[in-house]
């Protein structure tokens, strides 16, 4: 006997011929648009935006050819707070959020699930391209160019329980085929690309008028200051473009954004070497294909949306996981989700909080903070060593610099050199 099924119909070819497979399967589904826009004539220009009432229309076109009920849910003030409200606060904070990956979080499968199970539904379906396996968990999609696992791994395995992703085995030329052949009529239409809710897909131009102008400083690694800005929210790490500097670099190449300090509104700039990062910090992780580890485990790791794979050594640091990489990556910008895999299965995932530099012999602080167990915050000069690099306990921050960062276990009074932090 099949399953009562709520299926997530956004207006699009995906979630349409999603729906359809679940009925074939011999599921009792019912389809669900969710209106997420508190102006929904102003989301869609072309293959920009979604959630406006040409989608909701199309999702009741397709939900009648398929023949299945059909609703809208009012979601719009938690979209708003959850997604949009999020978005803006993270770029205040000088990070690089992912609406796509919070918005499957807080509204697909937090809110509608929730709702959904409290109906009496068994499952939400969607159109996402990802793939359960036999033993639940969360796998990649065997069209590698489509998969979406990336922006579904801040999902618990409970989550994924109740989950179903009908297209996770078909490339997406073979989609809209088939919904041709089912009589769809959102066959053809376009993929919705960019942020959903920012329709003309100016991202600086929306967080101004949410923002304000706020002008800082660009500057480089030594604090020689090329150029200004009217907010340090319209940049991101490992951005070229856009930075209108006063002069060239001095060997000519072109510069990068580095970082971004919201405190004192400044934007540091630098060379392609320095993007370079050899360890990642993340917090919030959640474990969404295996228990949380209790030992080094080696994996892989992916940092963006259809981004590169990295092999590493990933652990659990307290609350923290800590992911030391084998080969460098490039522009691994805060707030983006570091996301871990075995071969095509996720492991689990974490939000980025900060990096290690792996550039060696770039410009350095003259003194470095170093984190001791207990209170207080005491620092290290460069060149010194704080302690024995065989021990452990130490990890290195700066290794380039020789100046170590002490990790719980080490007493103060096997720290040499150090003054308090005034």
């Amino acid at each position: 006997m099949g399953l009562r099924v709520l299926a997530a119909m956004s207006g699009g070819v995906d979630s349409a011929t999603a729906a359809a497979r679940a009925v074939d399967a011999g599921h009792e589904v019912t389809g669900v648009h969710l209106a997420l826009s508190q102006n929904p004539q102003s989301y869609r220009t072309g293959a920009r935006g979604c959630c406006t009432l040409e989608d909701a229309r199309d999702a009741r076109r397709a939900a009648d050819v398929i023949g299945i009920p059909f609703y809208v849910w009012d979601m719009a003030n938690r979209f708003k707070r959850d997604v949009v409200d999020d978005f803006v606060a993270e770029y205040a904070a000088g990070r690089t959020p992912n609406p796509c990956l919070r918005c499957n979080e807080k509204i697909k499968f937090e809110a509608v699930l929730d709702r959904a199970l409290a109906l009496g539904f068994d499952a939400v379906c969607t159109g996402h391209y990802a793939r359960i396996g036999d033993d639940g968990t969360l796998m990649r999609a065997a069209d590698d160019g489509k998969d979406q696992s990336y922006v579904l791994a801040v999902l618990t395995s409970d989550q994924i329980g109740h989950a179903m992703f009908p297209l996770g085995d078909t490339p997406k030329a073979r989609v809209r085929e088939e919904a041709r052949d089912r009589g769809l009529l959102v066959a053809d239409k376009p993929d919705s690309h960019d942020v959903c809710f920012i329709a003309d897909g100016d991202t600086q131009g929306f967080l101004a008028r949410q923002l304000g102008t706020a002008p800082g400083k660009i500057v480089d690694a030594d604090g020689t200051v090329l150029g200004g800005h009217d907010g340090a929210y319209g940049f991101t790490v490992g951005q070229r473009k856009g930075l209108r500097l006063d002069r060239p670099a001095p060997d000519g190449n072109p510069r990068y954004v580095l970082s971004i300090e919201p405190v004192s509104n400044t934007v540091t700039v630098g060379p392609a070497a320095a993007l370079a990062v050899s360890e990642i910090t993340a917090v919030r992780p959640v474990w969404t294909g295996c228990q949380p580890p209790l030992s080094p485990v080696q994996c892989s790791v992916q940092l963006r949306a259809h981004g590169e794979v990295y092999p590493c050594t990933a652990w659990l640091a307290g609350d923290e996981l800590v992911i030391r990489l084998r080969a460098p990556a490039r522009s691994v910008a805060a707030g983006q989700a570091a996301v871990l895999y075995d071969g095509d299965t996720v492991l689990g995932s974490g939000t980025i909080t900060s990096t290690v530099s792996a550039a060696p012999n770039l410009p350095v602080p003259v003194e470095v903070p170093v984190q001791l167990p207990g209170p207080g915050r005491f620092w290290a000069r460069l060149g010194v060593e704080v302690h024995g690099g065989d021990d452990p306990h130490v990890g290195r921050c700066h290794e380039g610099a020789r100046v170590m960062r002490i990790l719980p276990g080490v007493k103060e009074n096997q720290v040499s050199r150090m003054r308090p932090d005034h």
